[in-house]
């Protein structure tokens, strides 16, 4: 047996998962076009007052909507947790989240603290309909018989909770890495929107005083 035989195979590599919510990326995504088409026309046809105002709503509107809706963002890597939300940034490492748990909004517990995850919203219609689905799968199955405990599958989930499952198993296998055991949590502030919204807000302020 040579030395190469003898190495130890490298772990298994896993690919980063990425969580964002379709329905405000199409929201978002509608909300800028209509924004931009109105404050465009308003800057090339209106008086000086009107394009100035139209400025500074745009300022204020577009980052607003971005952070609200483009901007969120749930990745998922093999040592770490990234979750962008609004106006803030967390890192944390596996080994600093405690838990992950979904009530009226998806959260990530850390060291003593609470971080909700933006881009995976919660929706109790889908959990209503995915409890009903259950109990229809429930009611179809034979009591008795062969197939008696035989179901089509696993039992429907809510999105956001299967989210939640996905980001779980990668936290389990995490839990056995000794890589990033003693990184500290990381809270980055979102400047690049907070800027020119603060901008915006105070230019629209003044412009619709006077």
């Amino acid at each position: 047996m040579t030395s190469q035989d003898r190495t130890t195979p490298p772990p298994q590599q896993y690919a980063q998962r990425s969580y964002r919510s379709p329905a405000a990326l199409a929201g978002g995504t509608l909300l800028l076009l209509l924004g931009l088409w109105l404050g465009g026309d308003a800057l090339l046809r209106g008086d000086t007052h009107t394009r100035l105002t139209a400025l500074f709503a745009l300022l204020l509107g577009v980052p607003l909507v971005t952070a609200f809706t483009l901007r969120p963002l749930v990745r998922a890597g093999e040592e770490r947790l990234l979750v962008r939300n609004p106006f803030r940034t967390i890192t944390l490492p596996w080994t600093a989240v405690e838990g992950l748990r979904a009530g009226y909004s998806t959260e990530v517990l850390a060291d003593g603290a609470t971080y909700q995850m933006w881009a995976i919203p919660v929706s109790l219609r889908q959990r209503k309909k995915a409890g009903r689905q259950a109990m229809r799968g429930t009611a179809a199955r034979p009591r008795f018989g062969p197939h008696a405990d035989a179901g089509d599958g696993p039992a429907p989930r809510a999105m956001a909770d299967q989210a939640l499952d996905e980001l779980r198993e990668v936290r389990e296998r995490a839990a056995h890495r000794d890589t990033a055991r003693d990184e500290p949590v990381a809270v980055r502030w979102a400047y690049a929107v907070l800027a020119p919204l603060a901008v915006g807000a105070a230019g629209l302020v003044v412009m619709l005083a006077l």
